[in-house]
This record gives structure tokens, sequence and C-alpha cells, in this order.
């Protein structure tokens, strides 16, 4: 084959990989097709957003649905803010107070002294619009705070709207606790594993019905999202969800370390440079947990000795060892399942300083089952029987059961 044939198809084929579409967003679709603008016609909106909900320029969906108000016939009346508040500057768990924007239009905290939109909030509202990222771990509080306006909104009939947007670790991860009735709770709301693999969308779409909320419910989708996608997959830009989530990756470690955080054992990251990323504590050796880790061959991530003193937070100032987490394979990978993995090898590698942690953080039981959505880990946990093997195949079967049941309330456009 002549080489100028070689270079011209390598030009092609890289062109025509730069050339790519990247996924469109909910909040670009609804402007492009009236079928969903015109829902907004002659309607009073409040919108439930933060700094993470853009458009493919990189405007806010605030911005943008403010510009287009008066050529699409709506007015925005209230805009409704989440955890770490619409511009992202609060801490998590920190109370966000209510407050006005630079034009006096109201901004209700969602993350304060109520988090369910009240009476008050929504008497000059005729439809309610949600556009926040998501990323896709069943404890983040942003879908919560979704459910709980759909729950109020359908109490007055007051339709909701969705603004479709990926999970940023991939559509098809199902791996995870379910949620048991008496942990559910503002970190956990609904029955689905702590890893989904649904878009907003689509976990709207199954609340709605699972639980018979019953809202007049309308989801405006994605174009060009696959569920084999990962974020990096879509050509989207990243804007961070939280302090702790800077990168579109991160979404991989939270469900990987954040559980085993609640109990503050050992230091997962957090007041380092790498957070959700790191296992480590003065107590353990990096080479021989990273060779114990490697040892049992889990799917598509591998564990590299790591050195490392936290600037702040769990053992700060500190000399930790432990690992740095690597996914190999994020198509692979099992990020609770590893969790479990990690918590197990902790227990059978240094059974004292587990046990003196655990007696240590007995009053963080009560958050560290929430987020799991039940007491079955903990309960394991102060046993004296090994875990990790147990714990690999906790709610398998029930994992199982909500693959197959999830199948309705998927969008058929973004694939099985």
């Amino acid at each position: 084959m002549p080489f100028i044939y070689l270079i011209t198809l390598l030009c092609c084929c890289v062109f025509s990989l730069s050339a790519k579409e990247p996924v469109v967003t909910g909040v670009d679709i609804l402007f492009e097709l009236p079928e969903y603008s015109n829902l907004l016609k002659g309607k009073r909106i409040g919108l439930i957003t933060n700094h993470t909900a853009v458009n493919k320029n990189l405007q806010t969906t605030e911005s943008v649905l403010k510009q287009n108000a008066a050529v699409n016939g709506y007015t925005v009346v209230a805009l409704f803010a989440p955890e770490h508040g619409l511009k992202g500057f609060a801490y998590a768990s920190e109370e966000i107070y209510d407050q006005k924007d630079a034009d006096g239009m109201a901004i209700f905290s969602l993350h304060g002294k109520t988090r369910r939109p009240t009476e008050q909030m929504l008497k000059n509202i005729d439809l309610l619009i949600y556009d926040i990222q998501d990323i896709g771990s069943r404890s983040y509080t942003y879908i919560t705070t979704l459910f709980y306006a759909m729950e109020e909104a359908s109490k007055r009939n007051i339709p909701v709207m969705v603004l479709d947007r990926p999970n940023p670790i991939n559509g098809r991860t199902i791996d995870g606790p379910m949620l048991q009735d008496k942990w559910r709770s503002f970190v956990g709301y609904i029955n689905v594993p702590y890893c989904h693999g649904m878009t907003v969308g689509e976990l709207a779409r199954f609340f709605n019905a699972e639980y018979n909320v019953g809202c007049a419910l309308n989801v405006v989708p994605m174009r060009g999202w696959k569920r084999n996608m990962t974020f990096t997959d879509t050509g989207l830009v990243w804007i961070p969800t939280s302090p702790n989530v800077p990168e579109s990756t991160s979404t991989w470690f939270y469900p990987t370390t954040g559980i085993i955080g609640e109990l503050s054992m050992v230091n997962i990251g957090i007041g380092y440079s790498l957070p959700f990323k790191l296992i480590g504590a003065p107590w353990i050796n990096a080479e021989s947990f990273a060779e114990q880790l490697n040892r049992q061959k889990y799917p598509g991530v591998s564990f590299k000795p790591f050195y490392y003193r936290p600037f702040n937070g769990k053992f700060a100032d500190e000399n930790c060892e432990g690992v740095l987490i690597v996914v190999t394979d994020v198509k692979k990978y099992k990020p609770v399942t590893t969790q479990y993995l990690i918590i197990g090898l902790l227990k059978s590698l240094y059974p004292q300083q587990f046990k003196k942690a655990i007696n240590d953080t007995k009053s963080r039981k009560e958050m560290f089952c929430k987020v799991n959505g039940t007491d079955e880990v903990y309960q394991m946990m102060i046993g004296d029987q090994p875990i990790a093997w147990p714990l690999r195949s906790l709610h398998q079967k029930e994992r199982e059961v909500f693959a197959e049941m999830r199948k309705k309330y998927l969008i058929e456009a973004y694939g099985k």
C-alpha cells in the first residue's frame, strides 16, 4: 500500500473521530424540539438547578431559561438550590439559606430548614423543571431532592420536567446493596442498588411509578448517549458536582470508598489531593495491603502501594500508608463490591485497629447504615467471621430482580 495512501487514511480516521458529535443533553433538546418547548408556553416556572447544569455552550440552564423566556412565552419565577447551593460554594452537609438573585428573584434552599419545596415556595408555580448533573450513586442527595420535589408537586397538581443528563459511571453498572425501608433517608430514598446504572430521568420515571407518586412527569431525553458510555466518552465538559468530586472519573471512586468514609476509620483521600481514590492510615502497611488486595484479582481494578500525608481531615499531618485505587476497566469494575473487599481485608489484616475504629465510631453507625441502605454490612463488620466474600454476594439476587424490573423505565434511545 503506497505510503501517501496510508497517511491519507490515517488523517481521515483522525478527522472522523474528532468530528464525532458530543452527546446533547436535555437542556439543548428542550429548545430544539417544539414537542418539549411548547410545554413551557404560558407557564410560571420554578427551576431546581445548580452550577453543574450547562448547555453545549457552557451557559447555565438558569441563564438559558431566562434568555428564552420572552420568545417562548413563559416566565421563570423562582430558583431552588440543592446541597452545596446554587453556585456550589457550600461544603457537604452545610446548611444553605434562602436568598435572592441579582434581579431579585427568590432562590429557595432545599438544603436548609426544609429539604422539600413548601406550599409557600410553590404557590405561584405552574411547572417545575429539574436540571442537575448526578453522579450515579444512590447516596448523592441531588436525586433525593428531585424525588421530594416530585412528591410535593404531585400534591399540588404541578407538572415536573426533568432535563436528562448522563450517568457518568455508565448505564450498565449495577452494584451494591438495595435499600431497606427502615434506612430510607435523604441519602437514600428509593430502593435501587447503590450503583443503579440509570440516568436521573430514568430514576424519575422509576420513582413516579414504583412509589405511586403520580405526578405529571416529562423527561427531556438526551441525544447520542448510550448505556455503555462513561462521562469521558460523551464529549461533554465535566463541571465538578461538589468539592470532592472534581473530575468525571471521581464518580467511579465515590462508591468505592465513600461508604467506609462515613465511619472515619481510614483516610479516603478527603483532605488530600485525591478524594475517594485512596485508602490509608498510619497503621496500614502499604506493600502488604496492596499485595493482598491484588491477589483477589477483582475485575477492572488494581491497587498501588501509596504513601502520603493528608493536609487536613482524618489523620491530618500524619504519615499514612495504603493504596491508590486504579480503575483499569470501568466496564468490568464493580465499585461497591470492591469497597467491601477493602473493608473485609482491613478487618482480616488489621483486626485490632479495625475493632478499635469500630468502637470509636459507634456514633456514626446510623449514617453508615443509611448510606449502605442496610444494617447488614455493619452487623457483618462487628462479627467475628471473615466478611470479604460474604459481602461480595450481598443482595446479589435482589440486584438481578432489579435489573429486570428497571427495563420498563429505561429510555429506549439509550440502548439496553
